[in-house]
């Protein structure tokens, strides 16, 4: 009898700690990013190769490197790769880039499944960059990204049906004083023309003005977008530190 009980207890708290099906879910969805799955338009048998210009600019890049050292500039060698494949990665690409710097396939996997900044699937000409760090959070990036949502109809790391604009999330860009803030990576215009500029201080109502910006093919001044501030510094400007501060006399290196 005590058994019986003891087993129907010991389910019920198997019960209770088991995952929900969403949570089943959700983490098959998480670790889906951590590999790789052959499609039409990414798979190993895809001929990919740089551009002339763009193997020019590979070699420069290589040139700040030991021969012996190739593998140190799989980072920039990527970078320059997403920027010419229109802002993602295929595998191919990657396989490119191996060959490059002479290791194995893997190395260079290892790589772009570790930095977020590598999409490794497609992504809109426009890719839009919200932070998600605690400063913008407090500051309203919840509401910067369902306002991106809802303006085009979209879900997160989803691309628009006329393949202008994708809405991601990044931890922070590190300008935390001008919280809450987006990114905007315009491969509009390829490796050439690749921009990657911030937009600070953002509304919900801005980040649909800048969207709708862009959709016109103009160009917006980056940084902060309040009117009332220069760069970082306060609104209606500084209230200290007026003047250059003097130099403290133990820095006199010409006395050295």
């Amino acid at each position: 009898m005590l058994a019986r009980l003891a087993a129907r207890r010991l389910e019920e708290v198997r019960h209770v700690f088991r995952p929900s099906t969403f949570q089943r879910a959700s983490r098959s969805f998480s670790t889906a990013l951590n590999y790789h799955l052959d499609s039409p338009d990414n798979n190993p048998d895809l001929p990919w190769e740089f551009t002339d210009v763009n193997k020019e600019k590979a070699k420069e890049i290589l040139s700040h490197y030991p021969s012996n050292y190739k593998q140190s500039a799989v980072i920039p060698l990527l970078d320059l790769a997403q920027q010419q494949h229109g802002g993602w990665l295929p595998v191919s690409a990657m396989n490119a880039v191996a060959k490059v710097v002479e290791v194995a396939p893997i190395r260079v996997y290892e790589v772009a499944t570790f930095y977020s900044m590598f999409n490794r699937t497609k992504v809109g000409k426009y890719h839009l960059l919200v932070c998600g760090t605690t400063p913008c959070m407090i500051r309203g990036s919840r509401d910067i990204e369902a306002a991106l949502l809802k303006h085009l109809g979209v879900k997160r790391n989803e691309v628009t049906k006329d393949g202008l604009f994708s809405v991601g999330e990044m931890e922070c860009m590190g300008c935390c004083v001008n919280a809450p803030m987006i990114t905007v990576a315009d491969y509009s215009n390829g490796s050439e023309g690749y921009t990657y500029n911030y937009y600070e201080d953002v509304t919900p109502e801005r980040v649909v003005e800048i969207v709708e910006m862009l959709r016109r093919g103009e160009k917006l001044p980056p940084g902060t977008q309040n009117p009332k501030r220069i760069r970082s510094g306060p609104e209606g400007g500084n209230t200290t530190l007026l003047t250059d501060p003097k130099p403290p006399p133990c820095r006199d290196l010409d006395a050295c």
